[in-house]
């Protein structure tokens, strides 16, 4: 323990059995015995680092095309039979045929995203301190902060 620290337990220690004999209404403090004890905590300090994660990803095939001209041939087959409302029907009619006799294959592909994640260290460090006396048989614990 460093001069300092022991001159500053010392002025705690002396602090407190005044404070404490005060409060006694100025009893005579017979037999006093004290212990400065520092208590420590462990804690977890994270220091943060970024990496690219990639992943094959399954994509569905792309349909867009073929419901187009579903929706294409349908319109002109429709406005053949009906000139005022057929080619709207035979559109849409022409764009669900499409697309579900659609023969677009589905596949893979490379998906990236960066991802946040830590490196952990256990660190020991300062919490606080206690000054425990005794006065009178009864045992006091005061608690401080160096800090």
């Amino acid at each position: 323990m460093r001069y300092v620290e022991k001159v500053f337990h010392a002025v705690v220690v002396s602090c407190t059995l005044g404070f404490y004999s005060a409060l006694a209404f100025g009893s005579e403090m017979n037999n006093v015995m004290g212990v400065t004890e520092d208590h420590y905590k462990t804690v977890i300090k994270q220091k943060p680092y970024t990496v690219e994660v990639c992943k094959e990803v399954a994509v569905a095939g792309d349909r867009t095309g073929d419901t187009l001209k579903g929706a294409i041939i349908g319109g002109v087959i429709g406005h053949q039979i009906d000139h005022k409302d057929g080619a709207k029907i035979g559109g849409v009619l022409g764009g669900i045929i499409g697309n579900q006799n659609s023969d677009a294959v589905g596949g893979y592909r490379t998906q990236c995203q960066t991802e946040r994640r830590y490196n952990e260290e256990r660190v020991r460090v300062y919490s606080h301190s206690t000054v425990t006396f005794w006065d009178g048989g009864r045992e006091y614990t005061v608690r401080f902060s160096r800090r």
